[in-house]
């Protein structure tokens, strides 16, 4: 289990954008912006997401899946995700490979990074 997670963007404020509509549909929003140079994303007081602007751009691809209590919820964070400029590495759909109900949507960020929702429950 993790705590955290951040890594650093090569343009900010698209990534704030980004990362704010991206997330919405799963519950997870901008929760902190400290000095302007990096965003916490979370849930309640939890920032367990951030992007920041300060040091050297994250390079190669990082993964990174969101945990989703839906199906329902993984298809809104992909079109929340390609609208707010995403492109498409993954429609939704069953990865059975995994498990049976390994259920995910897959987008690349403005970096290129793959960011994930997944859903582990049944139809």
């Amino acid at each position: 289990m993790f705590d955290h997670v951040t890594f650093t963007v090569s343009d900010y404020a698209r990534s704030k954008e980004f990362y704010s509509r991206a997330l919405e549909p799963l519950g997870i929003s901008l929760l902190t912006e400290p000095e302007g140079w990096g965003a916490g994303f979370g849930e309640g007081d939890d920032a367990f997401f951030w992007i920041g602007s300060r040091g050297e751009v994250t390079r190669g691809q990082l993964h990174v899946a969101f945990a989703a209590d839906s199906r329902d919820k993984v298809d809104a964070f992909h079109a929340a995700a390609l609208a707010a400029g995403g492109r498409d590495n993954g429609a939704p759909g069953l990865r059975t490979i995994y498990h049976p109900d390994y259920y995910g949507a897959f987008v690349l960020d403005p970096d290129g990074h793959n960011i994930e929702a997944v859903c582990h429950l049944p139809a």
